[in-house]
């Protein structure tokens, strides 16, 4: 490919086109993760404007033009050109701003006087074990939000799972809606630290990992006996940061239990994380799978409820042929 100029303006174009509307406008499928956007494909992945990091990556992000580079493997001529509109002339929507955005300190959402609904939602809703909940919620790592509609005129009530660092600090929260009829929120709070998502510490040399707070309490729920001796950890994604703090925080984690979810994204991100764990010198890994899509699924089949299959990988063969089918 003969080089090609571009001047500092196009360039800057090029950085500041908004990634949701470009990628979107490749085919590709977004989820809505809180203020971001999640690739479907690749959970590891937010968006923001023209902004974006690997969760799983140890730490790659950065603006539009890196993205297409990262993400699609064109050299910097290749990945300017795309986000002009390349041969296509395709115009791509710009960032409002470059999303260089400052975010405000971390602080959690206020507390209710009582945790009546949030305990009602996790037990009788998703079946969890009360002396599991009520052990989270003594240690303040669980517990309802008395928070207002943005036109002020009703209080909503969620659930909110707290990470703390290891002075005691809230440093995370995850926050999930707790009404039943519809599809209710969840997400990561804005300037949430994802090295320190919920988690439990135990004693022993032993760390659980599952992809979100429910399916972290719903696997302890199944296996009560000395649960509290363990370590358990909720990344809230696929994100391995708050796996690696922990082992880096506590040096007595030797043994790891991953426990993601049972479906295609899940066992794509336990491939990733076990890859990097053995790069770090952790090779005691062990993968745990549900037997329905993940361990809420278990506990709903378990009582009779319908709950979600469980997905497979399709063989190598089979996607390449998928592949074909579709070009």
């Amino acid at each position: 490919m003969a080089y090609r100029y571009f001047t500092d303006e196009q360039k800057e174009r090029a950085n500041t086109v908004d990634l949701k509307d470009f990628l979107e406008r490749q085919g590709e499928r977004l989820l809505r993760s809180g203020p971001e956007w999640r690739m479907a494909n690749d959970h590891s992945i937010t968006i923001r404007g023209n902004r974006w990091y690997d969760h799983g990556s140890g730490g790659k992000g950065g603006a539009a033009i890196a993205f297409v580079i990262y993400y699609y493997g064109k050299s910097f001529p290749e990945a300017v050109s795309m986000l002009l509109g390349g041969e296509q002339g395709e115009t791509y929507r710009q960032s409002k701003k470059q999303e260089e955005v400052q975010r405000g300190p971390f602080t959690l959402p206020a507390v209710n006087g009582d945790m009546r609904r949030v305990f009602a939602y996790l037990l009788r809703s998703r079946l969890l074990d009360h002396e599991v909940v009520s052990a989270f919620a003594k240690e303040k790592l669980i517990y309802e939000s008395l928070e207002p509609s943005k036109d002020g005129s009703r209080q909503y009530h969620n659930a909110i799972f707290v990470g703390y660092d290891p002075e005691g600090k809230a440093r995370h929260a995850h926050k999930k809606g707790i009404y039943t009829v519809g599809k209710s929120y969840r997400g990561n709070l804005e300037s949430s630290d994802p090295r320190y998502s919920f988690h439990w510490n135990g004693k022993s040399n032993e760390v659980f990992v599952f992809e979100a707070p429910i399916d972290m309490l719903s696997y302890i729920s199944l296996h009560k006996a000395g649960w509290k001796d363990h370590s358990y950890v909720a990344l809230c994604g696929v994100g391995p940061q708050a796996l690696f703090q922990m082992l880096k925080d506590y040096s007595e984690l030797k043994k790891i239990h991953l426990c993601l979810d049972h479906d295609i994204a899940g066992l794509e991100a336990a491939e990733r994380i076990r890859e990097k764990l053995a790069e770090a010198g952790y090779p005691d890994v062990k993968q745990e799978l549900s037997t329905w899509k993940d361990w809420n699924e278990d506990i709903k089949a378990m009582r009779g409820v319908e709950a979600i299959p469980a997905e497979e990988k399709p063989p190598p063969g089979l996607v390449e042929e998928r592949w074909l089918q579709m070009a």
